[in-house]
């Protein structure tokens, strides 16, 4: 969805902003000279509106959550700007299109996943330490974001081409840092067998936003995040 050029009437008020507080014109209080000779009343101060960072942070939230129940089709801007608790025109604000809310979401944890991936690969003492690490990574972002998974999984193709093939680029160097790992733990593992084991792994915990659910949610996060950390390492060490 494209964006728009507010008009002059538009740019005097702020989507963002509160209401006026009560001394404006509607909220004066008339009164005789002799009443006024007291001193007013402090205004009450209007909260602050959030800062911009803070705003696209939620409306980023606010996207996610409904792309992830309804599609990328099923939501417009007017839903998102309602969710984050502005008018729909208030998002172009920070954002030029609905589009750029999905690159937004699906490139940056990409970038997350790969950045912080690699982080903890090279900080390890041994591969073992750093599958250990790659997985406690995983399932943390998988336990904190499913509704990024169930966006990527039914929206990917939604996106421009372009950032699409960033992703994909992007997911391909997260896996590789993977097979990596698994294959200098096992040098006799194909590399082949070891992608073939990373995909997999990245099944199993990414079924979070399914297997988080329902009766699993008594767990509590806790014993889940425990139970996805084995059950990945498992899957992980049967490649070799």
């Amino acid at each position: 969805m494209p964006g728009r050029t507010t008009t002059g009437a538009e740019a005097t008020s702020s989507d963002d902003s509160p209401p006026g507080g009560p001394d404006g014109p509607d909220g004066a209080v008339a009164g005789s000279a002799a009443e006024n000779t007291t001193a007013p009343a402090a205004p009450v101060a209007a909260a602050p509106a959030p800062a911009p960072g803070a705003r696209r942070e939620q409306l980023l939230a606010a996207a996610a959550r409904l792309m992830a129940d309804r599609g990328y089709h099923g939501v417009s801007i007017n839903d998102i700007g309602a969710a984050a608790g502005v008018s729909g025109p208030a998002v172009y604000k920070h954002f030029p299109s609905k589009q750029a809310i999905l690159t937004e979401l699906l490139v940056g944890i990409s970038e997350r996943l790969l950045a912080e991936g690699t982080i903890r690969a090279e900080a390890a003492a041994s591969p073992d330490e750093a599958l250990d690490a790659l997985v406690h990574w995983h399932v943390s972002f998988a336990l904190g974001s499913p509704e990024l998974i169930r966006l990527q999984d039914r929206d990917l193709a939604s996106m421009d081409e372009t950032a699409a093939r960033s992703v994909r680029r992007l997911q391909r160097r997260y896996v590789e840092i993977w097979v990596a790992q698994l294959r200098a733990r096992d040098p006799g593992t194909a590399e082949d067998a070891a992608r073939a084991a990373v995909h997999a792994t990245f099944g199993l915990l990414n079924s979070t936003p399914y297997s988080a659910t329902g009766g699993a949610a008594r767990l509590g996060r806790a014993r889940m995040a425990n139970l996805l950390h084995r059950l990945g390492l498992a899957a992980l060490h049967a490649a070799s």
